[in-house]
């Protein structure tokens, strides 16, 4: 497994633990970054995208892992099915809906546009939605729950503001 989560950590959930710091639970000036869901983008008449087959394999293996599981020819729906569940047990465990919610674009993150959802605490902000891969090979789109220091940026643009809320975000949900 080490293999597969690089510079990251490997919970005991079986998720992977992004951090910026080598002690992820003891600096809350680091920011944090648990995936929880990968998304390859395969249009098989693209003949750019012709590296499934191999990245296939490595998917498969996670989807092997404990607290993982994999799925072949979703669709954008089926991902704001997972991202829902998610904000389900965000908002339920800090007892308040998300403060703002905002479709990706590409200035957030490649990969489909999905649903961000955004809550902050006094100290954070908590980001529920994709990420690009900033690993090795570019290609996936996590999921992800950022968790990073208010620091990075502590105002939301106003609410029109979609350029604005679209650097926030990629400001806290970037590796």
């Amino acid at each position: 497994m080490a293999d597969l989560v690089c510079e990251a950590f490997h919970t005991g959930g079986g998720h992977v633990l992004g951090t910026d710091d080598l002690n992820p639970f003891g600096n809350p000036d680091a920011r944090h970054f648990l995936v929880f869901g990968q998304l390859y983008p395969l249009d098989p008449d693209d003949e750019r995208m012709t590296n499934g087959p191999w990245l296939y394999d490595l998917m498969d293996h996670w989807a092997q892992q404990p607290g993982w599981g994999g799925r072949r020819m979703c669709t954008d729906q089926d991902c704001e099915v997972v991202l829902a569940q998610a904000a389900q047990a965000v908002t339920e465990h800090l007892g308040t809906p998300p403060e703002r919610t905002a479709l990706s674009s590409d200035a957030m993150v490649a990969g489909p546009a999905l649903t961000h959802r955004i809550w902050r605490t006094p100290t954070h902000a908590l980001i529920l939605g994709p990420a690009a891969d900033t690993g090795p090979y570019g290609y996936l789109t996590h999921l992800q729950l950022s968790y990073t220091p208010l620091a990075c940026g502590p105002g939301l643009p106003a609410a029109g503001d979609e350029d604005g809320l679209a650097g926030w975000i990629a400001t806290h949900i970037d590796w």
